[in-house]
């Protein structure tokens, strides 16, 4: 096979630097990671954590001090695309190939895996997965396993082996359908020795494997194949005018569909967490939109994905909405009726799935809910876990549906049989790994809004929250500030929004940006604040409007719009206000704001006792003196407050700390752990105030 230095491609991207991979000559594992990672960072290519990745080197045996092949593989779980030495498995490739000899046959296949440990180099190695021997029985020294688009719409089109020798002649093999494991790497293996020169397999309904001397090598025989295939589908598209039988409906403008896709959300992640609390993902992707919109939409979902690594993300198929792109969403109790039917017949739909498929040693039926749901007109929503786990069933689909209209366009796109799905999705395999995986935080599955959260106190919670698992929408009035910080979370974790607790406007489209983010929300966090510290005569009729409306007004504000939002969910939720100990007992000079604060403590008994019912919890967390890190004690008020005791304000923080009963200094994050305590400890109470003061007997609630 000869390689071309072809750095010019239209349907994948060249992202080879030979800067970069000169720096790394030499080590032939760096740039077989250097080449995983450029490979999964296009999603053409391969989505995240589908396919792997390997390469073979001569190392010395630290027993015999010999010269051995040692194969170094993308491990189990992992991602090409943030592949590191962490995450590869190192195995002596000819013990993993005497693996032959003890091999009992297909129906014995899962009990290779265990042989595979006997085949480690590197002990220290991540764990391998079950595409080892697939690696392993394959000569060549660098080698990829993809998932792309273009060559999954050959391999799962009704004629995928004669359009193969179509394409690329002799030089691609064909493996037919067999699911992942020992028996597939024999048979990549037969395949290579029946058709000696060739460059690369096609695996049914599955992807692609290709080959090379150097990783350099490997890497362009990758793109030219996915290239030649994604050429030939691009002629014969521009030969079909009515992709995907044409288009039946018309999406509603971008604006529009956004409305009515924040509108639906909650009840939509009410009604697929019937089982388990899930985090949603939404996207009105135009490849999305025209496969939704179109008049093969109910010939194709139901059909199903064909490769496993999109349906074991995805489910089998989707739900398809039989709601009207523009339906008034405005009663959810109406728009619960008009859809619930459909999730209950999804949801019986499943579980005659698990039940005509199951075997005796199955694992017990997953979820019976969908992942991802169509909305014709509007988007796709995908709902999960996790909010990285939703995102990524999101794109799988797109890849799904890249595959059916490739497939669509030169043949006619075939699913997996009911029983092979099955046997991949409940496979004891995959059910170990599921069991192997770290359990979940407290606060995962939770979504948590919080104002005045770009510093100090809020800020503090937010990071708490994120540690805990939760997903979190942090709102500051502050942009400036929320720019600064927004670099520090992950996109999958939390996002920013400006903020104005006094603008009904503005808190809505803070609640629409959660819906929009994450599908809904389950705590509410006023932390949003100033201070003011003056005395009577000298408190304006603007300090105490200010003080009013950013602490009573916005914490009313938040909660209204809020707890409409959770009553569609009907999970209950949780509100948390940061008061103050001067809504209890205040010091001198401060009117307007120990007045505020004890509205805002007042506001959360009345609000626990009336939102009960709908299991809303509402309590309230009282700090003191929280001055290290706190935005308040920036400016005046830390002035006012040292004046008001006759001190300097750089002794603030022990004067606080010696008049509390703990003599403690307290810090942001003693309030974010209070909060925490709440949150996931104290989940029964409801109506209470938590003092984080150190000891202020005149403050004791009781």
């Amino acid at each position: 096979m000869g390689i071309t230095k072809n750095t010019t491609y239209n349907y994948v991207n060249y992202l080879w630097d030979d800067k970069k991979a000169a720096s790394i000559e030499g080590d032939e594992v760096e740039l077989f990671l250097y080449r995983s990672n450029i490979l999964g960072a296009d999603l053409r290519i391969t989505n995240y954590g589908g396919g792997n990745t390997s390469c073979k080197t001569i190392e010395k045996d630290p027993i015999t001090n010999e010269s051995v092949e040692v194969m170094w593989v993308k491990g189990s779980g992992g991602d090409i695309g943030t592949l590191t030495r962490s995450g590869i498995a190192a195995l002596y490739t000819e013990r993993l190939r005497n693996l032959k000899k003890v091999y009992r046959g297909i129906e014995f296949e899962d009990e290779m895996v265990s042989l595979f440990n006997h085949c480690m180099y590197d002990l220290d190695s991540k764990a391998p997965s079950i595409d080892t021997p697939l690696h392993g029985l394959l000569p060549f020294k660098h080698i990829d396993h993809l998932h792309p688009d273009a060559v999954i719409a050959i391999a799962a089109a009704k004629e995928g082996k004669k359009i193969t020798k179509e394409i690329w002649g002799d030089s691609m093999g064909w493996v037919s359908w067999q699911r992942p494991g020992f028996d597939l790497g024999l048979q990549l293996e037969e395949c290579l020795a029946e058709n000696p020169g060739i460059r690369g397999i096609i695996l049914e309904s599955h992807g692609l494997f290709t080959w090379g001397e150097t990783s350099y090598d490997c890497y362009i025989n990758s793109l030219e194949v996915i290239e030649m295939a994604s050429s030939y589908i691009e002629e014969k598209s521009n030969n079909n005018q009515h992709q995907f039988g044409g288009q039946k409906i018309e999406s509603l403008a971008s604006d529009k569909r956004i409305e009515q896709a924040t509108t639906l959300a909650p009840i939509l992640r009410s009604l697929c967490s019937s089982e388990n609390r899930m985090i949603g993902h939404f996207t009105d992707d135009e490849r999305v939109l025209d496969f939704i919109n179109s008049n093969h939409l109910t010939k194709l979902a139901p059909l199903g994905t064909s490769c496993p690594d999109h349906f074991l993300r995805t489910k089998i198929k989707p739900l398809v909405l039989e709601l009207e792109p523009d339906e008034d969403l405005s009663d959810p109790q109406k728009i619960v009726s008009l859809i619930t039917t459909s999730f209950e017949h999804y949801r019986e739909d499943y579980k005659k799935y698990y039940e005509s498929c199951k075997h005796p040693n199955s694992p017990p039926m997953r979820d019976p809910n969908p992942v991802v749901i169509i909305y014709p007109g509007v988007g796709m929503f995908t709902f999960a876990k996790n909010k990285q786990t939703a995102r990524v069933a999101s794109e799988f689909y797109i890849n799904a549906i890249n595959v059916m209209r490739g497939a669509e366009v030169i043949s006619e796109y075939t699913a997996l049989p009911r029983q092979e799905a099955f046997n991949i999705e409940y496979w004891l395999l995959e059910e170990a790994k599921l069991q192997r995986l770290p359990a979940e935080k407290p606060l995962s599955r939770k979504i948590a809004i919080i104002t005045g959260a770009a510093g100090g106190i809020g800020k503090a919670i937010a990071d708490k929250l994120i540690t805990e698992g939760a997903n979190v929408i942090i709102t500051d009035l502050q942009a400036e500030a929320l720019t600064k910080i927004s670099t520090s979370y992950k996109n999958d974790e939390a996002i920013t929004v400006t903020c104005d607790v006094t603008d009904p406007q503005s808190i809505e489209k803070a609640y629409n940006e959660a819906c929009l983010n994450f599908g809904g929300i389950d705590i509410i966090i006023h932390s949003a604040g100033l201070a003011i510290s003056k005395p009577l005569e000298k408190t304006t009729i603007s300090d105490w409007n200010l003080l009013q409306n950013v602490l009573v007004k916005g914490q009313f504000l938040m909660v209204k719009k809020g707890v409409e939002i959770i009553k569609k969910q009907n999970f209950g939720g949780d509100i948390i206000n940061i008061a103050s100990k001067n809504g209890l007992v205040a010091g001198p000079n401060n009117v307007g704001y120990g007045t505020a604060k004890a509205a805002q403590q007042h506001m959360s008994r009345l609000l626990a006792a009336e939102l009960g019912k709908d299991k809303i919890r509402v309590n309230t967390v009282n700090p003191d003196g929280v001055i290290i890190g706190s935005k308040i004690w920036e400016g005046k008020w830390a002035e006012g407050r040292a004046k008001a005791h006759g001190i300097k304000v750089e002794d603030l923080p022990s004067h606080y700390a010696k008049r509390n009963l703990l003599n403690e200094i307290i810090l942001p994050q003693d309030i974010a752990n209070a909060v925490f305590a709440i949150l996931a400890i104290l989940t029964k109470s409801t109506g209470n105030t938590l003092n984080v003061d150190g000891g202020m007997p005149d403050a004791f609630v009781r």
